[in-house]
């Protein structure tokens, strides 16, 4: 199913969603990793979702939702931060690949979280370009803030909510694919320790036939 156009946005969740249990589970099945996989992508590829998520080297999208080549178009930075190229390879992803789903993933512990949280508390902004990554993590800090959100693991929480939000208010392709019913845009935060990937929030998923947007606290 992960090679066909016309996968739906929930199938497309439920097949990363199964792949991550089987990870978690100790039981993955490795698919579409071998020489006649390899061999069928070498002309075109067409995977079924965009997974934007945070950099860091444990957060390795095939593996912990056990997919394999031609399966995922991935985008990562620190701390799941986006510019123009960001958003222009994720609606590459979509609007050239025909991908039904956006994955945003962040994680427990996340230092870009981390980094922004003590500049905003104690001032102490990092130097050369990673103060630029700390800056586009900081407004999710204030806003969990000024929602009285303390926790750590819940202000990663809202950034990933904050990041599905700005994606869509800055791409109009990517709002307008919701809207059709054709995309669905979710944020999952996975837990380091254990490998479980949770949802936190959801934009354009179908239930029963009819298209709502959930989130998930």
């Amino acid at each position: 199913m992960a090679a066909d156009r016309t996968i739906v946005p929930r199938e497309a969740l439920d097949l990363l969603m199964a792949g991550n249990q089987r990870f978690v589970a100790g039981i993955p099945d490795h698919p579409n990793q071998d020489a006649e996989r390899r061999a069928s992508l070498a002309p075109v590829q067409h995977p079924f979702a965009v997974l934007f998520g945070c950099s860091d080297s444990r957060l390795a999208a095939e593996i912990i939702f056990d997919r394999g080549l031609g399966d995922l178009f991935v985008v990562r930075t620190a701390g799941h931060v986006f510019g123009p190229e960001v958003l222009g390879s994720i609606e590459y992803g979509v609007s050239m690949l025909d991908c039904r789903l956006v994955v945003i993933l962040g994680h427990d512990s996340c230092g870009a979280v981390a980094a922004a949280r003590a500049a905003v508390a104690e001032g102490l902004a990092p130097s050369g370009y990673v103060r630029d990554v700390v800056e586009r993590v900081t407004p999710s800090v204030l806003a969990a803030r000024a929602a009285g959100i303390e926790h750590p693991d819940d202000i990663v929480d809202e950034h990933i909510r904050n990041t599905v939000d700005l994606l869509l208010d800055r791409s109009r392709v990517l709002s307008e694919a919701v809207d059709e019913g054709r995309l669905a845009v979710v944020g999952l935060s996975y837990r380091l320790a254990d490998g479980s990937a949770r949802m936190v929030a959801g934009r354009g998923l179908a239930e029963d036939g009819a298209r709502q947007d959930a989130e998930v606290a």
